[in-house]
């Protein structure tokens, strides 16, 4: 029985049985569909009488001057670190001399992958940005079969396809750990973010080839995950002094987690630089107001954010361009934590 509103993808996903996905590529003819997949999507189109006014004639050299900010993250980790507001804020000036207008979308859930899934099907934007990339991320697979414009701030793996720019996070971390140990330090702990962030992994395996290069093979006990939260990083560090309670120092992957260590430091009557030194990663404006004043790796968020929407604009105006990876440096501020 007919509802009296006008199908959509969703319902000729529903009338063929197959994904959302599988229509697009249909209505943008793509060769990644089976003969038999792309029959039962046509048969629904002409049964419904589907019209996608937005994909049809046309469709592919349509422009919207509008692009998507992708990021995968609540609003509360939106709001608690400084990394997301300085991305989007690179992406801004990235933009400001053209007429690109930027969507901010946050995926929290599948009802709102749902809903970027049908924007993007539909293209109502030119291209995405996705930043905060998880390995088993869905979201980068979707958005190329889709066969839309799409550059990451980050990255999956060192075999990522996507065009992609991020900073040098292993000689970030090498360096953090290198500071350490002309410092004296004998006992180096680490706290990684996520593992399912390259990030997270790349930052871990820096402190460990520095360690090594200086003849100290990194012991597993040294080592604790959280996940770039303040309340992660004090826990963390709670846990790192139950297991080595003769640690020296701590190279901690992000600022926001060294905020928490410092507070379980303190909470714990340790000396900071003293009894156990800190560095953290980013050198975000919570690094120059933390007690004492946070050590830390200068990563350029804000260029990241024009750099990745420059690569997005090219890929836009120039279909076929070829991806490429872009590296950005980063630099060991010192201040009185180490």
């Amino acid at each position: 029985m007919s509802t009296g509103r006008p199908p959509t993808i969703k319902t000729v996903a529903a009338r063929a049985g197959v994904g959302r996905t599988t229509v697009s590529r249909v209505l943008n003819g793509s060769p990644l569909v089976s003969d038999k997949a792309k029959a039962a999507v046509e048969a629904a189109i002409a049964e419904l009488n589907f019209v996608p006014s937005s994909v049809a004639r046309g469709l592919v050299t349509r422009r919207t001057n509008s692009i998507a900010l992708v990021i995968p993250e609540s609003e509360s980790r939106l709001g608690a670190e400084p990394y997301f507001s300085a991305v989007i804020r690179g992406v801004s000036t990235g933009l400001a001399a053209t007429q690109t207008q930027l969507q901010l979308v946050l995926v929290r859930d599948k009802s709102e992958l749902d809903h970027l899934t049908e924007t993007v099907a539909a293209r109502r934007v030119d291209g995405v940005l996705l930043v905060s990339v998880h390995r088993d991320d869905p979201l980068p697979d979707l958005l190329e079969a889709l066969g839309l414009p799409t550059v990451l701030a980050g990255r999956r793996s060192d075999a990522e396809p996507l065009s992609h720019a991020h900073s040098d996070n292993l000689g970030g971390a090498g360096a953090a750990v290198r500071h350490l140990l002309d410092r004296g330090r004998e006992r180096i702990a680490t706290i990684t973010g996520p593992l399912d962030m390259e990030v997270g992994r790349v930052r871990l395996q820096g402190w460990r080839e520095a360690l090594t290069e200086a003849g100290r093979p990194p012991a597993e006990e040294l080592v604790a995950v959280a996940d770039f939260t303040e309340e992660g990083g004090r826990r963390a560090m709670g846990e790192l002094l139950t297991q080595v309670p003769d640690l020296d120092a701590v190279f901690v992957a992000s600022d926001v987690m060294a905020a928490g260590v410092l507070l379980e430091l303190r909470a714990r009557g340790k000396r900071v630089p003293d009894d156990i030194a800190v560095v953290g990663f980013d050198d975000s404006l919570i690094a120059r107001h933390t007690n004492p004043p946070l050590t830390s790796v200068r990563q350029p968020v804000e260029q990241l954010g024009s750099t990745i929407a420059q690569m997005l604009l090219e890929e836009i105006a120039t279909p076929g361009t070829p991806r490429r990876c872009v590296l950005l440096p980063t630099e060991l501020v010192v201040r009185e934590s180490s």
